[in-house]
């Protein structure tokens, strides 16, 4: 992530480079680098003769190198992008090799190489590496999502409270396009100069403040009971927008942060914590011992393997859910 932003901010001080390799699993990023790049070099009266735009599934090198070579017309730069470059011919990525050794400075070529990891033992990634920019991506770690919406809210000028980021995250888990989505019907709806709440999240994403997987490990952690059983209850009659994966998911990774908490550190940072629920967690690993908290994370993955069918017959989300609650209540 530090990358990426480091990036941007180069392409936003203008300081542009001949060649561009944006490659990974997590496409948010890689979208994101090109659409800003777009915004700095296209122009709707040059574009027609100074980009240029190919697909990697009905493309050749030769064809790339032909546009990459060329000089521009009526821009500063000659733009040049090859898009789903993991679906070109190994070979044909090859001979763009020669090219990138020496690249046209008045052209700017892209490559967007989405999905899996541009190999790194390439002569071409040896050679973008020295004369362009290359990045790298993958999806963000749990403990850094919080911070992610928390930036890209920044970014889009939008002020979001801490209770309101952790039920954003929880509700939507940790698709980067889908959180950029929300943020910006969020950034339409909301008052400039208001903070989002968790009361905007509720009225206009469709979660319930009340009712949500972080609420849940809230009242895990606290040892209510009823409490949490009010919400598995409410989150199995909405299970469209509660999806058991995404709840498994997020009462595994409380845990990990107990667990991490209790034996390791106590910076929220480093935790992925926001300072304003530290006290909160902080109170969930006293009560809870090291032994305990790891059942907790084996009963979860165990409750996870159910909920896919592995090891036992088809249960529904209802049943898992319970069955989960009364183990963790009795650790």
């Amino acid at each position: 992530m530090k990358e990426f932003f480091s990036l941007l901010s180069k392409i936003q001080r203008n300081q542009f480079s001949p060649l561009y390799l944006l490659s990974g699993t997590e496409s948010f990023f890689i979208d994101a680098t090109l659409k800003v790049l777009m915004e700095k070099l296209s122009n709707d009266k040059s574009n027609d003769f100074d980009l240029s735009v190919f697909y990697g599934k009905e493309t050749k090198a030769i064809q790339i190198l032909e546009c990459a070579k060329r000089y521009p017309m009526l821009s500063k730069y000659n733009t040049v992008i090859l898009k789903d470059a993991q679906l070109i011919n190994t070979y044909e990525l090859d001979v763009i090799t020669s090219y990138a050794q020496k690249p046209n400075l008045q052209t700017i070529l892209i490559i967007c190489y989405k999905n899996k990891i541009f190999d790194k033992r390439k002569k071409l990634f040896k050679a973008i590496e020295k004369n362009g920019d290359v990045l790298l991506t993958k999806p963000i770690y749990e403990n850094k999502l919080n911070s992610w919406i928390q930036r890209q809210a920044e970014i889009l000028d939008i002020e979001i409270s801490p209770l309101a980021t952790e039920l954003l995250a929880a509700y939507v888990g940790s698709n980067l396009e889908n959180l950029d989505q929300e943020l910006k019907k969020l950034k339409i709806i909301v008052t400039d100069g208001d903070v989002v709440t968790e009361e905007h999240i509720e009225k206009h994403i469709g979660i319930s403040k009340e009712y949500n997987s972080f609420e849940l490990q809230k009242a895990i952690g606290s040892g209510n009971f009823s409490k949490a059983f009010q919400i598995i209850q409410f989150l199995n009659r909405n299970t469209k927008d509660h999806p058991l994966v995404l709840v498994l998911s997020n009462l595994y990774n409380y845990f990990k942060k107990l667990l991490l908490l209790k034996g390791v550190t106590s910076d929220p940072k480093i935790l992925g914590i926001n300072p304003f629920f530290i006290s909160e967690y902080s109170a969930a690993a006293k009560r809870l011992n090291m032994r305990q908290i790891s059942l907790a994370m084996d009963h979860i993955m165990e409750a996870d393997l159910k909920s896919k069918g592995i090891n036992t017959n088809n249960v529904t989300y209802k049943q898992t859910m319970e069955e989960l609650l009364l183990k963790l209540f009795t650790l």
